[in-house]
């Protein structure tokens, strides 16, 4: 299936104001950082962005913040699923007003859904939109996962689905997805870690919060994998995978965010109930990030 959108998409992290509002001014920043990255595309009120601790208001703001700076220049996609099927098609209107490239939808995050529940406020939202549909596969907090036969009936059957992106963390449920309904659906993964694997394997790209820290470096991968340079590209993965296995295995949007403090890039703290990481752990991300100094934030 060929598709406009692929290639690296960075989850922008949510930056925070002291006071805890939104620091407009820093999120600005932070989208400039990933587009001179070289990025694809990038994400608003995706998880790493904290969407589930916002009013709907501040992800209106933060969704028309992004569009507005990114000027453009690259997509963007906007994260719209919410707890009820109101909310999303609400939020989803909003942001293709705004000027959204692709809407993301996550499925209800706190009442565990049927099968059937879930597809009908899939198919709900999509019909309320005429951009394309990105399903977010996140079975971890959805208690549903999207099998690749359900989502490949879904995109032959709703004709604006257009794009997964699963973060099961299985590839072989990634490698379905890929070679029995690439004709239908563009596969993203959503697990960083796995940015080597997806390529290779023939996903479209990756959504990865991580290119919030490195997006140059994850960008090159992408590129030299695209370009059949694999030796080029586990040269360089082997160069950042100390960093990447560091974030990973650590509360994830803590660390983005310790991670982005240590490269010069401070977005302030978790929004809580969320902590900042512990000591040891903010430590070790740090000493990584002084192995790569190209991650400084004067890029």
């Amino acid at each position: 299936m060929s598709s406009q959108l692929s290639g690296v998409l960075t989850a922008l992290a949510s930056p925070f104001a002291s006071d805890g509002q939104i620091d407009e001014k820093t999120l600005r920043r932070l989208v400039d950082r990933s587009i001179d990255g070289g990025v694809d595309g990038v994400v608003a009120c995706g998880s790493t962005g904290e969407f589930a601790a916002m009013s709907g208001a501040e992800r209106r703001q933060v969704v028309e913040t992004v569009i507005d700076q990114v000027a453009g220049r690259v997509p963007v996609i906007a994260q719209t699923g919410a707890v009820s099927t109101r909310e999303a098609v609400e939020l989803s209107r909003h942001a293709q007003a705004a000027g959204a490239s692709v809407l993301m939808v996550v499925a209800p995050y706190y009442e565990p859904l049927t099968l059937d529940e879930t597809l009908r406020y899939l198919r709900t939202v999509a019909d309320a939109v005429d951009i394309p549909i990105m399903l977010y596969n996140l079975p971890a907090a959805t208690g549903v996962n999207l099998s690749p036969e359900t989502v490949g009936q879904l995109a032959r059957e709703v004709e604006n689905i257009q794009y997964i992106k699963d973060t099961s963390a299985d590839m072989a449920q990634a490698g379905q997805l890929i070679h029995r309904y690439g004709d239908v659906i563009s596969t993203f993964i959503g697990w960083d870690s796995l940015l080597l694997q997806a390529i290779s394997e023939g996903a479209a790209g990756v959504m990865a919060g991580t290119a919030n820290v490195m997006p140059a470096e994850l960008v090159s991968i992408h590129r030299a994998l695209r370009d059949g340079d694999l030796a080029r590209a586990q040269a360089e993965w082997a160069r950042i995978y100390p960093l990447m296995d560091a974030i990973m295995s650590a509360p994830f949007i803590p660390a983005v965010k310790a991670a982005l403090y240590a490269a010069g890039f401070p977005v302030g703290e978790p929004r809580e109930p969320l902590l900042g990481l512990d000591a040891a752990t903010t430590a070790r991300i740090s000493s990584l990030i002084e192995t790569l100094p190209q991650l400084s934030a004067s890029r």
